[in-house]
């Protein structure tokens, strides 16, 4: 069975071919083909993502997407089982975009289409790599605006562990790079003028780190690190820079380690997923490796190109739920997407 995947949420277009091992054998499903554009560089004049751009972005590049998988599989349409797509979590309009072409495809070719969840997406993503994982682990899940702690017993059976109470991980990154005058994304151009600077530069708040549980805040960094800059004056120098990117950074990796640690003592489990854009982070993976392996706990990431949002991880999640006789196919041609929905829902 092979499962096409469409992912639109924010302002990456995904498409991704994903194929079921055949009946009676075991393994996880396999990537045939993917192809993923980035609005990174429409979107750097704003500063951010401009909803109606995003969507507008979408319809000019899911379908020529969708060929060149197809291409690249050396399959054509009737050679298509099921049409999975992101159904929400993100922006309405980019949610809609995707949708629309899957499940308006799925009714052209009297086949059924699949919704699943963003996050859940990223979240069985690490099973795409070299080096999956298997149940039942603790899930670190930092992507944009969600920061997550969360048991993964199976697919489908999630219980958050801890999240953010304010702004997400990513966010704190976002935000920090712009008040250091960074460009839009901010978080990956931070890391790396961060590799310049100095950790220890600067004293900043690692909120709620000893709080006894695993919930996150980190509102009060980008304060602090806002606090910093006026101390520094209208000009402080590439060194000052780069020295309160790394501080930042430092505070942000410590949080997210020490709270990863704290669940995994917690449910005594010994292996550790990282999901989502911030596992990434060079500093993030390497400290974590360095703490897990003392604890002779193993952890899986996504490969790096499947970090951001894309198609592969949404083609994914619909089929290992459809290996496990958990997806929900419509066969009607109706649709709708959910900008807001709750991973437990799910």
């Amino acid at each position: 069975m092979r499962v096409l995947g469409f992912e639109s949420s924010c302002d990456e277009t995904g498409v991704a071919l994903v194929e079921l091992p055949a009946p009676g054998e075991t393994g996880v499903p396999r990537l045939l083909a993917q192809a993923l554009h980035s609005q990174i560089s429409m979107h750097q004049a704003y500063g951010g993502v401009v909803p109606e751009l995003a969507s507008r972005d979408h319809i000019r590049r899911v379908l020529p997407l969708s060929r060149e998988v197809l291409s690249q599989a050396q399959l054509g349409l009737q050679d298509i089982d099921v049409i999975a797509y992101t159904e929400g979590p993100g922006l309405a309009g980019a949610l809609l975009v995707g949708a629309g072409v899957a499940v308006s495809l799925a009714a052209a070719l009297g086949k059924p289409a699949v919704g699943v969840h963003h996050l859940e997406g990223h979240l069985l993503s690490p099973f795409l790599s070299a080096d999956p994982p298997e149940f039942p682990f603790v899930a670190l899940l930092v992507s944009g605006g969600h920061t997550q702690l969360m048991r993964v017993d199976e697919v489908g059976q999630y219980e958050i562990l801890g999240e953010t109470i304010d702004d997400a991980a990513g966010e704190a990154f976002d935000k920090s790079a712009k008040l250091l005058g960074l460009p839009y994304p901010g978080g990956p151009h931070l890391s790396k003028l961060a590799e310049q600077g100095r950790a220890d530069a600067f004293e900043l708040p690692r909120p709620l780190l000893h709080s006894g549980k695993p919930d996150f805040s980190f509102a009060g960094l980008k304060t602090a690190v806002l606090t910093q800059l006026k101390k520094l004056g209208e000009a402080p120098t590439e060194t000052q820079r780069a020295d309160l990117a790394a501080s930042t950074q430092a505070a942000i990796v410590e949080v997210l380690v020490k709270k990863s640690l704290m669940a995994l003592k917690d449910t005594g489990l010994k292996r550790l997923v990282v999901a989502g854009g911030v596992g990434a982070n060079a500093s993030l993976r390497a400290q974590l490796n360095a703490a897990c392996a003392k604890r002779g706990v193993r952890v899986h990431y996504p490969e790096l190109s499947l970090c951001t949002d894309n198609g592969a991880m949404i083609a994914m999640a619909a089929a290992m739920r459809l290996q496990r006789g958990m997806a929900r196919l419509s066969h009607a041609g109706g649709f709708g997407v959910r900008p807001r929905w709750d991973l437990s829902a799910a």
